[in-house]
């Protein structure tokens, strides 16, 4: 009988799906029950991830969501400099694959938060202080202003294709579900989807307000975007439905990590690829 053989990268790539989908799962749960005022926070990704610390086997968990981080970094930068997905190099596909780059840096960074964590080495919180001094920084660069403004059109922009993905955009594009399945699973990605985008969408707006204002103290994070919804009107019926959003888009990872098709490089060419990062 023939044996089957995995390519690595692939594995990386499920493990990553299943260890983001595990941190905005714990995200939308913690948001939720804030919103319901059954204890929990409207903190970010890495204040969930300091809530795992308090439970049992916490740092071990810790460990395997940063071992996973790790991987969906690898498969994000990999996917960026192959055209694993098949992109194309036109202006849509190389916005994507820049985005995801990108995203993939992100995820190293979290995944890093997560191992500090487990090993004692850091807190949990401080995303908004991370996203305020790095946009000082940035704020500080010849035509800083300038550049924050662009980028924070850029992540609103993100958003806006989040939310166009959500209403009219194919979900479970590159998802082999079963016909079973398909429509709970395609209802979970247009709920993820829809959230993500108001997230991003008022990050975004963070960002623009702090280039307009000269003010890096304007920025915030996730954490941050979700409490500015607690405190609107309806602040409560708001950050539910955002939380329940990013619950479903933390079960839409477990099924990416289990269905989603994976194209991936064989080792020599991912090798060949991340050798000019290297220079």
């Amino acid at each position: 009988m023939p044996t089957i053989r995995h390519n690595p990268i692939e594995t990386l790539a499920r493990l990553g799906y299943g260890a983001r989908g595990i941190v905005y799962g714990l995200v939308g749960g913690m948001a939720l029950l804030a919103a319901i005022g059954s204890g929990g926070q409207t903190g970010g990704s890495r204040s969930a991830l300091q809530t795992l610390l308090s439970q049992p086997f916490g740092k071990v968990w810790l460990i395997l969501i940063a071992l996973g981080l790790f991987g969906f970094c690898a498969w994000r930068v990999l996917e960026a400099l192959t055209d694993a997905d098949r992109r194309g190099s036109d202006m849509k596909g190389l916005g994507i694959r820049a985005a995801h780059l990108i995203s993939g840096f992100i995820y190293a960074g979290l995944a890093l938060s997560a191992l500090n964590l487990a090993l004692g080495r850091g807190s949990g919180g401080g995303e908004d202080q991370a996203a305020q001094d790095w946009t000082a920084w940035l704020m500080s660069q010849p035509f800083g202003q300038w550049l924050v403004g662009l980028v924070g059109l850029a992540v609103a922009g993100v958003g806006l294709a989040f939310i166009w993905k959500a209403w009219r955009g194919d979900v479970a594009e590159r998802l082999s579900l079963p016909a079973d399945k398909r429509e709970w699973i395609v209802t979970l990605g247009r709920m993820g989807f829809a959230a993500r985008g108001v997230v991003f969408l008022m990050i975004g707006g963070f960002l623009i307000l702090a280039a307009l204002h000269a003010s890096s103290s304007e920025v915030h994070g996730l954490g941050g975007a979700l409490q500015a919804l607690q405190q609107q009107p309806y602040g409560w019926a708001l950050l539910a439905l955002t939380a329940l959003g990013l619950f479903a888009f933390g079960l839409f990872g477990l099924v990416q990590a289990r269905y989603r098709h994976i194209d991936a490089p064989d080792l020599d060419d991912a090798k060949a690829a991340v050798a000019p990062m290297g220079r």
